[in-house]
């Protein structure tokens, strides 16, 4: 398992390297200068050529890079231009509320699949199928922005019980009650596209599961289509399935930042939101370069559990 972990690691070094590069680039490409937007509209050139050289804009752009690449291994991020701080405590500010909303969307999805998944194929219903793939449709298909102003308007406003937006005053630890109201909104909207992906999915590959000759030689023994279903094809789906979870997972940080924008949360999407209205370089370098980080260790850690439970992978890996 570690051979196979260490020959994944330079493709995904490789991915990250490239990235930064990427993202370093494109954002130089954004019309507008931050020193102007810092100096204000009334502020002479000179003024705007000190600030610029204050802000190390007006070295060169591989002299830029490769300090804002020192940077990151010393942990040195600097300082916001802008929105003010610490670049390390905005961070982790924001990544403590997206890495809260995004487990509870995630564990939200992965047990709805299981449950509706595993009942569409357990009970053989007809109507139950039909139930389900229409509402993996609709889920699938109204955008996030839509189905979160409409759990704002229909239990926020026309049945007010639960909060409109925003976290816990408290945080999350200290009432854990009041901070599972905060968080059932944004997501049960983040989940809900996922949790139809990850269903649609589940099922398809329980079916298929359920007509190789193994679960004829289980049903001749006399097991119950309910224990075949679980025991057997259930398990043998599991590694498949897993690949399209770290692929929806990495859905779910795209998925966030709207969702933090309708509900008013202050994770890693709203902050890059704010650090690309206000072309703040340094904000939304390392949010976006993490954001790539976190989707490349999710896909990474997504192998390795898929090759540790099917040991295919790893013997095709070894060829």
């Amino acid at each position: 398992m570690i051979r196979y972990l260490l020959r994944r690691l330079p493709s995904a070094v490789l991915i990250l390297f490239a990235a930064s590069v990427l993202i370093f680039l494109l954002l130089r490409l954004v019309p507008g200068d931050p020193a102007t937007t810092l100096a204000g509209a009334d502020a002479t050139p000179d003024t705007v050529a000190a600030i610029r050289h204050q802000l190390g804009l007006d070295r060169s752009i591989p002299a830029q890079y490769v300090s804002w690449l020192g940077g990151l291994f010393t942990f040195r991020l600097g300082r916001s231009y802008i929105i003010g701080g610490q670049i390390t405590e905005l961070v982790g500010q924001g990544l403590v509320n997206t890495v809260v909303l995004t487990v509870a969307a995630l564990v939200l999805a992965v047990v709805v699949s299981l449950v509706v998944g595993v009942a569409a194929v357990t009970l053989r219903n007809r109507w139950l199928n039909i139930v389900v793939a229409v509402s993996n449709t609709v889920a699938v298909a109204v955008p996030t922005f839509v189905t979160g102003v409409l759990l704002v308007l229909v239990f926020a406003i026309a049945v007010p019980i639960l909060p409109a937006g925003g976290v816990p005053p408290a945080g999350f630890i200290a009432r854990p009650d009041i901070a599972v109201q905060y968080l059932i909104l944004p997501a049960v909207c983040l989940a809900l596209p996922v949790a139809a992906a990850l269903t649609r999915f589940l099922t398809e590959a329980l079916r298929t599961e359920l007509g190789k000759p193994y679960i004829l030689t289980m049903t001749a023994l006399g097991i119950s289509h309910r224990q075949i279903v679980i025991r057997g094809a259930l398990r043998n789906a599991l590694p498949s399935v897993l690949t399209a979870l770290g692929i929806q997972t990495g859905q779910l940080l795209g998925g966030a930042v709207l969702v933090e924008a309708i509900f008013a949360w202050p994770g890693l999407g709203q902050l890059i939101e704010q650090g690309i209205s206000r072309r703040d370089y340094p904000v939304v370098q390392v949010v976006l370069l993490l954001s790539v980080a976190a989707f490349v260790g999710i896909q990474l850690l997504t192998d390795v559990v898929h090759a540790w439970l099917d040991p295919r992978i790893r013997i095709g890996g070894r060829s």
